[in-house]
């Protein structure tokens, strides 16, 4: 029994020790659309409120169009509220919205409470280097963010 529990615990020591794991974007038409322009991110991080917003507002998209036919738009609103925090984002979906009431329609993954406790420390100069230029390009720091992990590496 004992090496058992000694087993278990080696194989827990070898695991990243403080990482989040989010449920990656696998939707092909997602993807595209999406990573045209910056990480398809994962729907876990917003309630499917602000996923739906989002995509009525397209013409607009912080500060650009990314407007696109309808039944696209329909189709890939529909993959980001299945996976949305408040309906198919599981626990990491729950911890995502920490924080926010619940009515409110976050549309900034960066100006959420917990993207904000997970990056308190990090000094505005490190934002602005040039291979980083904003706190959405999660793929600079956080190498396999694409894939749904976060380490705090």
């Amino acid at each position: 029994m004992k090496r058992i529990i000694l087993a278990a615990a080696l194989c827990l020591a070898a695991l990243p020790a403080r990482a989040d794991r989010v449920r990656p974007v696998t939707d092909p038409e997602t993807l595209a659309a999406c990573g045209e322009c910056h990480m398809a991110f994962q729907p876990a991080f917003l309630p499917a409120r602000s996923w739906t917003r989002m995509m009525g507002q397209l013409s607009g998209h912080f500060g650009d169009n990314a407007a696109m036919a309808a039944d696209k738009a329909e189709r890939i609103r529909q993959v980001l509220v299945a996976g949305a925090a408040d309906t198919g984002g599981g626990k990491a979906g729950s911890k995502a919205l920490r924080g926010v009431g619940q009515y409110d329609t976050p549309q900034r993954i960066t100006e959420l409470p917990r993207f904000a406790a997970k990056h308190q420390r990090i000094a505005e100069r490190e934002w602005k280097r040039p291979e980083v230029t904003s706190k959405a390009n999660c793929p600079a720091c956080h190498k396999a963010a694409e894939a749904g992990l976060y380490d705090d590496d």
